[in-house]
Parts: C-alpha cells; structure tokens; sequence
C-alpha cells in the first residue's frame, strides 16, 4: 500500500480497513463523490449509515466492488446486455442494478431481489475493498437530498463526529453521482443519470435502446 501512496493517505487508508473490519462507518474519495462506507458483513455498520445519512430504510445502499470478476459472486450470471455495460463502463461512473444472488443477505438489498454494484476508477476504495476482504457498501456522502460533497472538508462539516474516519484524498475528479442503469430486464433503464451521459451509454451500446424511469 506504501508504494501506491503518499504516506499520510497510506496512514489512513490502513486505518480505514482497521475500523471498517471492526464495524465502523469510514467516507473516502471515489471518482465520482465522497462517500460513505461500511463492510458489506456488518449489519451493525450498514445500520449506522442509514442512521447518519438519514437514509429511509426501504432504500438499498450500492455495493463497491475491486474488479468486474467479483460481480457474479453477488449477483445471478449477468445477461449479455449487463456483460456488455459492465466491461464498456466499468471500472468508472456506472452503477449497474442486477438481480442478486443468494450469497447476499437482505440486510444489504433491504429485502428486495436486486443488488446494485459498482467498480470505482479511484484507488482509495479499492484499496479499501481489497484490504477489507469483502465489498463496501457505499453511498454518497450526504444528507438525503443534499447535494454531495466533493472534498473531504465538506464531509467532516456535514457530519462532525458522526463518522469514524474521513480520508482526505483530494478533491474528486469526477463531481457528478454514479449513472444508475437497470439491467434485470431486456431493456436497460436509467434510474439515474449522472457522470455517464444517455448519449454516452448510446455510442458505446450501438444497437441498444435505453430508456429512462
């Protein structure tokens, strides 16, 4: 990890994977927005960010992979349309919606049958889900409804002493949200549009049709 880092980022990306093992709530720059993590296993820490962010219950948090060969470890064998998207998109700005697997609790899907996962272009969380052992549940890192925060300064005003860590890596390349795409079905649709333009997902999809919610 020393040789991928500054050290002072180093220092706390360590520190990250220490209290996110032992249930802690850690934010961390992505290539998108800062956000808010905690261990995929830990029902307890997932708890903690819906508490936080003020976050309904009844809405799933993203889950964050390292690689594209971990997705169907968590979600049923992907489609050719969500293989497609995954290795056009991913690492980056997208977010896909696949119908999970199930090696995954309902904790994490809030008790529906999709999982929503992303491989951020960033090495701060991939740092963080490779020493961690097991995927991060993230979202963006603000109160529901906010705008996101794009420095680490934004994070520690918006939420103080409620979190267990803040990583200071800079401000985020990226400054938009995740675009959120639903692949369960045979046409994708886009819950969100974000980093990742319609026109964008078109040109690099030739002959697919998207449509939005």
């Amino acid at each position: 990890m020393s040789s991928e880092f500054p050290p002072d980022i180093s220092q706390q990306v360590a520190r990250g994977i220490s209290l996110l093992k032992r249930g802690g709530v850690v934010a961390f720059p992505t290539d998108t927005v800062y956000g808010l993590g905690a261990a995929a296993d830990s029902p307890r820490a997932v708890a903690r960010i819906y508490e936080v962010k003020d976050r309904p219950a009844d809405k799933p948090l993203p889950m964050l992979l390292a690689r594209v060969a971990q997705i169907e470890e968590v979600a049923r064998p992907l489609s050719p349309l969500a293989r497609l998207l995954a290795d056009k998109f991913l690492p980056g700005a997208l977010t896909l919606v696949l119908t999970k697997s199930g090696s995954v609790p309902d904790f994490v899907t809030a008790g529906g049958t999709t999982v929503a996962v992303r491989i951020p272009a960033h090495p701060v969380p991939l740092a963080l889900i490779e020493g961690l052992g097991v995927p991060v549940l993230n979202t963006s890192a603000n109160l529901s409804g906010r705008p996101s925060a794009l420095t680490a300064g934004e994070v520690s005003a918006k939420f103080v002493d409620k979190v267990d860590l803040v990583i200071d890596g800079g401000r985020c390349p990226g400054g938009k949200e995740s675009t959120i795409v639903d692949a369960t079905g045979e046409v994708p649709v886009i819950l969100r549009e974000g980093a990742l333009s319609l026109r964008e997902l078109e040109q690099a999809c030739p002959g697919v049709t998207f449509r939005r919610a």
